[in-house]
């Protein structure tokens, strides 16, 4: 297999940040970084930093702690994990999340936020260090006529 992507930690400075700013008082000292499961996975599990308490209808933004340098080529294509999906209705905001390689370098360390949303009929908790989303790593290709010349 090519190895091609690398998780770290984005600083607890920026994690304090976007967990203010995103109302989910995570710990930094327990962030876990993504790991596959078992040798026939596919995703790379991402553990919840907190407990969380959703009740139906209700959205939570959640400070990952998590940030990843990707080879030119590749991104990460991120989706909740299919078990808290079928069972609870648990969702993306966006469907799929897409982090592209030069989102490593943004002014927000690269740092991986996820909005999840309970579309069940009943509220949920899930313990801090859950696996609650996963996230797989896809190549891709430009068209011919592509000159995109632009740096983030």
């Amino acid at each position: 297999m090519e190895r091609i992507a690398l998780f770290e930690k984005v600083s607890r400075k920026q994690y304090e940040k976007d967990s203010l700013v995103n109302c989910n008082n995570g710990d930094y000292d327990s962030i876990k970084l993504p790991v596959r499961a078992t040798k026939g996975s596919a995703g790379y599990d991402f553990f919840l930093p907190m407990d969380l308490d959703l009740k139906v209808g209700e959205s939570v933004v959640i400070a990952t702690g998590v940030r990843v340098k990707i080879e030119e080529g590749w991104f990460l294509a991120t989706f909740p994990k299919s078990g808290l999906g079928f069972k609870y209705r648990l969702r993306l905001d966006n469907t799929v999340g897409i982090i592209d390689s030069d989102y490593y370098y943004s002014s927000n360390e690269g740092h991986i936020l996820t909005k999840l949303t309970n579309c069940g009929n009943n509220d949920i908790h899930l313990e801090k260090g859950k696996a609650f989303t996963q996230g797989i790593f896809i190549p891709f290709g430009i068209t011919t006529d592509d000159n995109a010349e632009g740096v983030r």
